[in-house]
């Protein structure tokens, strides 16, 4: 396959000008390639995303953030996991998960492969929606690039607090950053549209996961969806898994004790943002605490060998 290489990427709000070739020595430490690691039928998200046959997932390699806790840090890491695709084949990929009666094409972390991404989306756009799944850390000139191929942002908001998204995700500009993003994501799709089965046909949802030990900043985040995007929905998700080996590493890695993260959410710490949910008067769902476990975490091993 032949690569386009990123001689300085300025793809994430990182802007850290990696040299990305073969391989990548930027934060998200992925290379040109497009890499993907699972493609398939995804049942585990929001009912109008997921519906009743599934949400065709593309799950790609690496991230932009590095949170201590990734639910799906076998992945998050980047490198050369995964298989490459060149947008040609990313394209035939989208196609194979349509033909299957995938509701949506559901991009998973597709912040550093964006420039990939618009290049497969350009070449046959789907006959269903596209999800753009994201983190919500994002440069604004990044998803204007997007504009009129996504249909559906899905994007996080993690932090209202910046010092926690620095202990966190070595990201003190996330609140402001992820404000910034969810506002252009507002901008072009516009208040949500749904079919007449509930399926998102078009405009956001904005999740929260509510961490262990840290209620104030999800309240604080509620707030900040309240006052900036009315009328948005919210999906408050309580299903938060202490990867117990990942969050050791880290730990000495950032030379730092984190107790409250190798534990779930408590009921109390559920139902104080839930109630917070509801005295806003914010439209959307509410995560079971007992959809947790590694049982949720997808096989993220489909194309090896």
């Amino acid at each position: 396959m032949e690569l386009e290489k990123i001689t300085a990427c300025c793809v994430c709000p990182r802007r850290c000008g990696a040299a990305r070739g073969k391989t990548g020595d930027g934060i998200c430490r992925s290379g040109a390639e497009i890499r993907v690691a699972r493609a398939a039928l995804h049942f585990w998200e929001e009912p109008p995303i997921s519906g009743e046959r599934g949400s065709g997932a593309v799950f790609f390699t690496g991230c932009p953030l590095r949170c201590l806790f990734c639910q799906n840090g076998e992945i998050s890491a980047g490198e050369n996991l995964g298989k490459a695709f060149s947008p040609e084949e990313l394209n035939g990929l989208f196609l194979s998960l349509e033909e299957q009666g995938a509701h949506n094409i559901n991009l998973v972390t597709p912040t550093h492969f964006a420039p990939g991404i618009r290049k497969a989306l350009l070449l046959r756009r789907p006959e269903v929606p596209v999800v753009y799944n994201t983190s919500g850390y994002e440069r604004v000139e990044t998803l204007r690039t997007l504009e009129g191929l996504v249909q559906i942002y899905l994007p996080d908001f993690k932090y209202a607090e910046s010092g926690l998204a620095g202990e966190l995700s070595a990201a003190p500009d996330y609140p402001e950053t992820a404000l910034a993003a969810i506002g252009e994501m507002v901008r072009q799709t516009g208040a949500p549209v749904y079919d007449e089965n509930g399926m998102m046909r078009s405009g956001v949802l904005i999740r929260h996961l509510i961490l262990p030990g840290h209620t104030r900043n999800s309240i604080a985040v509620l707030r900040l969806i309240r006052e900036n995007f009315p009328g948005i929905p919210v999906s408050l998700m309580a299903q938060y898994t202490p990867i117990k080996r990942r969050l050791l590493d880290a730990s000495c890695v950032i030379g730092a004790e984190l107790p409250e993260l190798f534990r779930p959410i408590t009921a109390r710490e559920l139902r104080k943002v839930q109630e917070e949910l509801f005295s806003l008067g914010l439209d959307g769902f509410v995560q079971s605490r007992s959809a947790k476990g590694t049982e949720y975490v997808p096989d993220f091993h489909q194309f090896e060998a």
